[in-house]
């Protein structure tokens, strides 16, 4: 998500600015090496919380530690940007291990030069300062795939060769549709943008309400990339997108498959664990001034419904097939519980 997004036109994203890949073969000359990188992320972005999904489930919080910009962002040189704070962790309002108070300062360590936006999530160098990637789907795909001597014992596959053209095609309709979808639609110029956006997004919900209605994950029997792409939009379409990007024609709750669904993935470990709802509510409502001058933060919805029994094991499958359940979250990185 780039710190400067403004509903100006019709959303579009442009390519990582920085696409280094780490491998642990160091084939494209960055090795996955312990230590060696942190991730800086928001909670309140889908696409940190992509990979911070991927980390945990690979149980990678050893190798690459994490970093968490407040959820209210710092206007640096007018401009809106990710920072640390005091209340994500951060003593004087900066990372301890990075030694900086904005992202931007690692885009510039990389970049003396550069003028484009900051996006999270972002993984940066330990050893030079410099951001190495801010790519974050192949960055998920590398490490599900490409960081093997670091991954834990029990690890999924989270992107099995056989299932990934599929995996990639639903994607793509998911992402079109409805992870860039719900900012079309809250960001729409006027009301053709936004009455086109708004029909993709509930055209795609209605027909993964069919697709998940036999089959409890996206493609295949485990859990795999598709899932986590689409959860992280699924955890905050109730929470943010019906009210404040106006996609209101129906809630998530109102899909009995899809709720489930999301349900049965929030309580699975690596989910609902690393899913921060205040980070979420506060972020949207303050940042986007242009759509909430007001920064009023709404108070709901109530979270204790995604504790609920989902049955979605009746369907079969396996969250982690072969595989392990990822262990407890480290204590630094845990986010508020819900109370049941």
């Amino acid at each position: 998500m780039r710190a400067n997004e403004v509903p100006t036109e019709e959303i579009t994203r442009d390519p990582a600015a920085f696409a280094d890949r780490v491998t642990a073969d160091g084939r494209f000359g960055r090795a996955a090496e312990p230590g060696r990188y942190r991730l800086v992320v928001n909670r309140a972005c889908p696409w940190a919380h992509r990979t911070v999904i991927v980390r945990r489930l690979m149980g990678l919080e050893g190798a690459v530690s994490l970093a968490v910009t407040d959820p209210r962002q710092e206007v640096i040189d007018g401009d809106p940007h990710w920072v640390f704070t005091e209340e994500t962790g951060s003593p004087g309002g900066v990372d301890p291990v990075l030694g900086i108070h904005a992202l931007r300062e690692a885009y510039l360590a990389r970049d003396p030069g550069y003028t484009g936006g900051v996006s999270v999530p972002g993984l940066v160098d330990t050893a030079t300062g410099h951001l190495a990637t801010n790519d974050y789907d192949r960055l998920c795909l590398d490490m599900a795939t490409e960081w093997g001597p670091l991954t834990r014992e029990g690890a999924p596959d989270l992107y099995p060769e056989p299932l990934r053209e599929e995996i990639e095609a639903v994607g793509a309709e998911v992402y079109r549709d409805l992870n860039n979808g719900v900012y079309r639609a809250g960001f729409a110029p006027d009301q053709e943008h936004y009455d086109r956006a708004v029909a993709g997004v509930f055209a795609r919900l209605d027909d993964l309400e069919a697709r998940l209605s036999s089959r409890r994950y996206l493609v295949g029997e485990t859990l795999t990339m598709a899932d986590i792409r689409l959860f992280t939009t699924l955890v905050r379409f109730d929470a943010v997108y019906h009210g404040h990007f106006k996609c209101n024609i129906a809630k998530l709750i109102e899909y009995p498959a899809l709720w489930a669904y999301a349900r049965d993935l929030f309580q699975t470990p690596g989910f609902g664990d690393t899913t921060h709802f205040d980070h979420i509510r506060v972020h949207y409502y303050w940042v986007h001034t242009g759509i909430n001058p007001t920064r009023v933060v709404a108070a709901g919805p109530d979270p204790r419904g995604w504790l609920a029994p989902h049955g979605r094991e009746a369907l079969g499958g396996s969250p982690f097939g072969e595989g392990t359940a990822p262990g407890p979250v480290p204590e630094g990185e845990r986010v508020p519980a819900i109370a049941d």
